[in-house]
């Protein structure tokens, strides 16, 4: 793991904060500092280097789930090869970006910030961060800002979800969360068991089955799964015919609205998509197979539809190095893991891909004036900023689609709001809370690890501007037909105490 180089020192005050520096984080800093150039930021990083889910996760054959055109960056193009691209190729992009634009210059690594409180005499965040790396262990310190902006991601980094399975202090094995992946860990010529049928899951297993005498993948229901290719031939037909820039944004755009129209089309005609999937899946592995372990009794994106690439596990299951069984686990025992058909499933290692751990905040106290702020208890403006918090932003990218997309389009909404700052001299803007706005969830999706986590999230209401589409071209419509004047309440910098001199509040 290479580090992130880190600033000196951290700065007394910066106009913009972004905390996090994954996908959401990077793509932050590149607006902010090509749209709203005269304003100053920093990018916290509670971990060693950036990338955030790209370096945290490290098992086997972790790679994207949704197509590295729609991933990747809009002003970065891809050139690697592989439109399905791993982890270490998508971290190395990272690394390729925050460089070619200095935004390395901005990230602070090992610097977790705990806690953030507004004050609405001064108009500024009081930002609580712990950095790590030093001698004397911890130490805390306080940053002021403008303006916050939270690009942590929705779930927990620190834990995932860890069912209490029975037994399993007696299973003689070893037994791996693919959150927290061990360094070096054989697995080959060994019996592993992967519990889980998600995206993590559906990763892992052909990946180990390359190595290891058998995997078995043990789900409790089936999962929706779709084949995509490794190598996507219409980007290379366009790569080939078209300079790196413009190449980019045509196979982006045609993928992004090949998939909302996938999305969309599941969402209409339930049936016509089972049928689709199940035939598909037909073809691969037989009938048999598909009846027993990939027809979920749910319709297609009730939960999400899971992606193998190059359809590499139906391959796997064909050439029988992968065996699926669905049933329910009864306990852990010495030799592994006992069903409650009374089958046992011998193991010398243990996956349990059981899913994550949702958090709106990622383990930042966020206050208002002393006040805590409860996100569920907030309604998410655009997608953006939470009702009644001052100079606040939330990312939260797509689950329908790629998470950079939505990423991007709430990061230039931020640079418009910045720039309304400035035009219309204020120290503080707020979306107030609106009357007669049916609250929904924010993720309108029946997955485990969506129902146990979602009722801590903010919500979406049933109409604009306080409803997400789950549709690009319609959320970037939306957004443009924003009126910042009307819909955010603005503080005039005049009526504000200034907090110093080192720059004006509201930058």
């Amino acid at each position: 793991m290479t580090s992130t180089p880190r600033p000196a020192s951290l700065p007394g005050h910066v106009d913009v904060l972004i905390v996090g520096a994954g996908i959401s984080g990077i793509d932050a800093a590149f607006r902010v500092q090509s749209q709203c150039p005269d304003r100053s930021y920093a990018v916290l990083e509670a971990r060693e280097s950036l990338g955030g889910t790209w370096d945290l996760f490290r098992y086997p054959g972790v790679r994207a789930d949704s197509d590295i055109y729609s991933l990747s960056f809009p002003f970065q193009p891809w050139t690697g090869e592989n439109s399905m691209a791993d982890g270490d190729e998508i971290l190395d992009y990272l690394r390729r970006t925050v460089e070619r634009f200095g935004i390395d210059r901005h990230i602070h690594s090992a610097t977790k910030v705990v806690a953030a409180d507004w004050s609405g005499e001064t108009a500024r965040w009081s930002v609580t961060v712990e950095q790590h790396g030093g001698e004397d262990g911890p130490r805390r310190s306080t940053v002021t800002c403008s303006f916050l902006y939270l690009c942590t991601g929705y779930y927990d980094y620190e834990r995932g979800h860890d069912p209490q399975f029975p037994g399993i202090e007696s299973f003689a094995g070893t037994v791996v969360r693919p959150q927290f992946w061990p360094e070096g860990l054989e697995h080959t010529d060994k019996r592993v068991v992967v519990i889980g049928s998600g995206a993590t899951a559906i990763t892992i297993v052909p990946a180990m089955a390359r190595d290891a005498a058998k995997v078995t993948m043990l789900q409790r229901t089936p999962t929706w799964i779709s084949a995509l290719p490794l190598r996507d031939r219409f980007a290379a037909r366009v790569r080939r015919r078209l300079p790196a820039g413009p190449a980019h944004r045509v196979i982006r755009a045609r993928n992004a609205a090949f998939s909302n129209g996938f999305y969309h089309y599941c969402r209409r005609f339930p049936d016509r998509a089972r049928t689709l999937l199940t035939k598909a899946a037909t073809r691969r592995i037989g009938e048999e197979a598909v009846r027993e372990h990939f027809t979920p009794s749910y319709a297609p994106w009730d939960q999400r539809v899971c992606i193998t690439a190059d359809a590499d596990l139906f391959k796997a299951i064909k050439r029988e190095e992968v065996e699926v069984v669905t049933d329910h686990i009864d306990r852990f025992v010495a030799e592994g893991v006992r069903l409650r058909s009374g089958r046992v499933l011998p193991a010398d290692i243990v996956v349990t891909a059981t899913g994550l751990r949702m958090l709106a905040f990622g383990h930042v106290a966020v206050s208002v004036d002393g006040e805590p702020v409860e996100p569920s208890r907030h309604l998410l403006w655009r997608g953006t900023m939470l009702s009644d918090v001052p100079n606040f932003a939330l990312c939260f990218g797509y689950v329908n689609l790629s998470w950079t997309m939505r990423a991007d389009l709430t990061a230039r909404l931020l640079c418009r709001i910045l720039n309304h700052m400035r035009r219309a001299d204020l120290a503080a803007v707020t979306p107030p809370a609106e009357r007669g706005v049916r609250e929904q969830p924010m993720i309108e999706l029946a997955s485990g690890y969506v129902q146990r986590g979602v009722q801590g999230f903010p919500r979406q209401g049933h109409r604009t501007p306080w409803r997400m589409h789950q549709t690009y071209l319609l959320d970037t419509l939306d957004i443009a037909r924003a009126s910042l004047g009307r819909e955010l309440h603005g503080v005039p910098r005049a009526s504000v105490r200034p907090a110093g001199d080192d720059t004006r509040p509201g930058g």
